[in-house]
C-alpha cells in the first residue's frame, strides 16, 4: 500500500473539519444506521449479523461490531465504518454521507479553507432543496383540485390510479401567473431564490410561475431530494412545448439527471440491470409492471454524465457488472435513438442491450394495451446493442444477391470495427458472416480494413541509413488495462503536476508493473516531488535529467507530448487518474493479505493484525473509488 492515508488536495474550499468528521463517526452508532437496511441478530462476542445488503445470500455473512464501529461481509468482502456504509448503501459521496449523518445525529459541521463562505453555499443548496420540497407538496395538493380534472383524466386514461399518483409524487401546476410564487413568498423565499431555483421565470413586469396549467412530475436525485420538475402540456390552448423541464440551476444539471433514479437505484444495484425508457409515463408504467429498474432522461439525450451515474450504481469497473437496456419506439425515430446510443455504449463495460417493440408502442401504451406481462416481456426480449446496430445497417439489403452481400458488408464492417472489445469483435465477425452468407475470413478482412481506416495512423518517416540506433524499452501490450492506467497516471505526472502533485508523490516504483513505466517513475522521483512547484518544460527537463538512460528519456518525452483524453484537465480529473492507479495497487495488496490471512492461525495475533490490515486497505480502496468516480466523466 503506497500510503497510509489519502493525500489531501490543496486548494479545495469547503473541506469539513477533521474533528467534526470524527465526531460524526463517534455519534453515529453503526448498528443503529445499519438496522435501517438490515435485520440484525446477535452473532456472539458483541457482534451482530444479518444478510448482506450488497450481494445476494441465503446465510448471513454480514457482521457488525458496534464497539469498534466497523462492518464486514465475509461473503463479498465489503467492509468499513459507518461513513463507508452510508456511501455504499445510498450511493453517496463521502461529503454527502458525512452531512447526512451529521444532520441525523445532531453534529454541527464546520468547513475549512474559506471561512463562512462554504457554509453559506451549503445553506443556499439547502434552501433550494427546501423550496422544491414545498413546491412538490403544493403541486400534489393541487392535483385534487377541481381545476386539475384534465390532469387526473390524463393519468386515468393511461392506466394510473391514485395509488400510482402518490407513489410517483405526480402533481398539478394550476393556471395563473403567481400561484406558486405566492406560496413560496409566504414561506420566506425571495423572488431571486425562486427564480434561481428554476421555479419561476422573469419578465419585464416581474417574475411568474414557470409551470402553469400542466401535469407535473418531481425529479429527484439519488438522495431522493426533489431538484426539479418535468411538466406536460394538457390543453391545446397552451402554446408552449409538449414537455417543459426545469432549466439548469445550481442543483439541476440535465446532463446528469435521470428520472426515477431515486426509486430504481437500489434495484439497479441489486439486480445489476438498468432499463432506460423515454418518458415519465414510461417509467411509471415500467415500475408498476414490475420493471423496477426503469429510468429516463429529462429533456435531453442519454450522454456521458448519465453513464457516470449508472456506472456508480452498477459498480461498472472494467469487469462485467450488469446490463443496460435501452427501450425505444419501433419507428424510425426510435431506431435512430438506438443507433445514437451505440456510440455511448463504448463508455460502458457492462453489456448494453436494446428492447424495441415492433408495433411501435412505448412501455406506457404497451401496458395499457396488453398488460404488465407485455412490458416485462419487452425487456426480456432485449438484443445486444451491437447486434441491433449491425442489423440496422443490413436493413433493405438483398443478401440473396452477390451485389447485395457486398453492399451489406461495406455498410456493416465499419460498425463491427468500432467495437472496442477485442475479444467481442471476432464473435460479431462470425455473426455478420452468417447473416450475409459469406466466409468469416472475407468478413474479417473487411473489418480489419475498416479498423485501419478508422485509426488513420500518422505516416512514418523512415530514418536515414546512417542514423544511429536508438535504445528502446519494451512497451506494454496496448491491451493491458493495468498498463494503460499506469500510462495515464504518468502523463498526468509529467504534463500537469500542479494538479495532482501530492497524489503522484504518494506513488512508489512498485506501483508500476510495466518496466518502462517503473523506470519513468524512478526518474520522476529522482527529479524531486511532483508537487514541489516545477511545471511545464522546467519540470520535464528535471525528469529527463534524472532518467537512467536514453531509453527512459525517450519514454519520458513520449508521455510528455501524448495528449491527455481531457482537453483541459482540471484537478478532479487529474486526481481521478492517479487515484485509479492507487486503487489497482490496493487491489493487489488486498489479494496478498487475503492469501496470508487464509494461511494464518485464526487464534493468533498475526491473524488479527492481517484482518485489521485488510479492513484498512479495503476502506482506503473505497475512498479512492470516490475520487475515481469524481473525475472519470468530466
Amino acid at each position: 500500500m503506497p500510503s497510509g492515508a489519502l493525500p489531501r488536495i490543496a486548494g479545495v474550499a469547503g473541506r469539513i473539519r477533521a474533528e467534526d468528521i470524527e465526531l460524526v463517526r463517534e455519534r453515529a452508532r453503526i448498528d443503529e444506521v445499519v438496522r435501517d437496511y438490515v435485520s440484525l441478530r446477535s452473532a456472539g462476542g458483541g457482534s451482530l449479523k444479518g444478510l448482506c445488503p450488497f450481494h445476494e445470500e441465503r446465510t448471513p455473512s454480514f457482521q457488525v461490531t458496534p464497539s469498534r464501529g466497523f462492518y464486514y461481509c465475509f461473503g463479498c468482502g465489503e467492509g468499513g465504518d459507518v461513513l463507508t456504509f452510508v456511501q455504499k448503501v445510498d450511493h453517496a459521496t463521502f461529503v454527502e454521507a458525512v452531512e447526512k449523518l451529521a444532520a441525523r445525529f445532531g453534529v454541527a459541521l464546520r468547513y475549512e479553507e474559506g471561512g463562512a463562505a462554504p457554509v453559506r453555499r451549503t445553506g443556499e443548496r439547502t434552501r433550494l432543496l427546501d423550496a422544491h420540497r414545498h413546491a412538490a407538496a403544493y403541486y400534489v395538493q393541487q392535483l385534487r383540485s377541481p381545476q386539475a380534472q384534465p390532469a387526473r383524466q390524463f393519468l386515468t386514461e393511461r392506466g394510473f390510479d391514485e395509488g400510482a399518483w402518490e407513489r410517483f409524487g405526480v402533481g398539478y401546476a394550476p393556471t395563473g401567473w403567481d400561484n406558486l410564487l405566492t406560496v413560496l413568498r409566504a414561506k420566506g423565499y425571495s423572488d431571486d431564490e425562486i427564480v434561481g431555483a428554476g421555479l419561476a421565470a422573469r419578465r419585464d413586469r416581474g417574475p411568474y410561475d414557470r409551470f402553469r396549467g400542466r401535469l407535473v412530475w418531481p425529479i429527484r436525485d439519488l438522495s431522493s431530494d426533489v431538484i426539479g420538475f418535468g411538466a406536460r402540456r394538457l390543453g391545446e390552448d397552451d402554446d408552449g412545448p409538449k414537455y417543459l423541464n426545469t432549466p439548469e440551476t445550481a442543483i439541476y444539471k440535465k446532463s446528469q439527471v435521470l428520472y426515477g433514479i431515486d426509486l430504481a437505484r437500489r434495484d439497479i444495484a441489486r439486480t445489476k440491470q438498468a432499463v432506460v425508457v423515454e418518458g415519465y409515463t414510461d417509467v411509471m408504467a415500467a415500475h408498476l409492471a414490475g420493471v423496477t429498474t426503469a429510468i429516463a432522461t429529462c429533456g435531453t439525450a442519454f450522454g456521458g454524465e448519465h453513464v457516470k451515474v449508472l456506472r456508480r450504481l452498477l459498480a461498472d469497473d472494467d469487469v462485467f457488472a450488469g446490463q443496460v437496456v435501452f427501450t425505444f419506439d419501433g419507428d424510425a425515430a426510435g431506431r435512430k435513438a438506438a443507433l445514437r446510443a451505440f456510440s455511448e455504449d463504448q463508455k460502458f463495460v457492462a453489456q448494453t442491450y436494446v428492447a424495441v417493440e415492433p408495433s411501435g408502442l412505448d412501455p406506457c401504451d404497451l401496458r395499457l394495451a396488453n398488460g404488465d406481462e407485455a412490458v416485462r416481456a419487452l425487456v426480456a426480449g432485449r438484443v445486444p446493442l451491437f447486434e441491433f446496430a449491425i442489423r440496422a445497417e443490413l436493413d433493405g439489403v438483398d443478401v440473396g444477391t452477390a451485389e447485395g452481400r457486398v453492399a451489406g458488408l461495406r455498410r456493416a464492417a465499419p460498425v463491427v470495427a468500432r467495437i472496442r472489445d477485442v475479444a467481442l469483435r471476432p464473435e460479431y465477425v462470425k455473426l455478420l458472416a452468417g447473416w450475409l452468407g459469406m466466409e468469416p475470413e472475407v468478413v474479417s478482412r473487411a473489418v480489419a480494413d475498416a479498423l485501419r481506416q478508422d485509426r488513420r495512423p500518422a505516416p512514418v518517416v523512415p530514418a536515414p541509413p546512417d542514423a544511429p540506433a536508438v535504445a528502446r524499452l519494451p512497451r506494454p501490450d496496448p491491451r493491458d488495462k493495468v498498463a494503460a492506467v499506469e500510462r495515464e497516471a504518468l502523463k498526468v505526472a509529467l504534463q500537469v503536476p500542479q494538479l495532482a502533485g501530492s497524489w503522484v508523490d504518494s506513488l512508489e516504483e512498485g506501483s508500476f508493473t510495466a518496466p518502462a513505466y517503473r523506470a519513468v517513475y524512478a526518474a520522476i522521483a529522482g527529479a524531486g516531488e511532483a508537487g514541489a512547484g516545477l511545471v511545464g518544460r522546467a519540470w520535464v527537463d528535471a525528469v529527463l535529467g534524472a532518467a537512467a538512460d536514453d531509453a527512459v528519456r525517450r519514454v519520458v518525452l513520449e508521455l510528455s507530448v501524448d495528449a491527455l483524453p481531457k482537453e483541459n484537465p482540471d484537478q478532479r480529473y487529474a486526481v481521478s487518474v492517479v487515484a485509479r492507479l492507487l486503487q489497482l495497487v490496493a487491489d493487489r495488496r488486498i489479494t496478498e493479505v487475503k492469501a496470508h490471512l487464509s494461511q494464518a492461525d485464526p487464534t493468533s495475533p498475526t491473524h488479527a493484525q492481517l484482518f485489521a490490515d485488510l479492513l484498512a486497505i479495503e476502506a482506503y480502496r473505497r475512498e479512492l473509488r470516490e475520487h475515481v468516480a469524481g473525475g472519470s466523466a468530466d
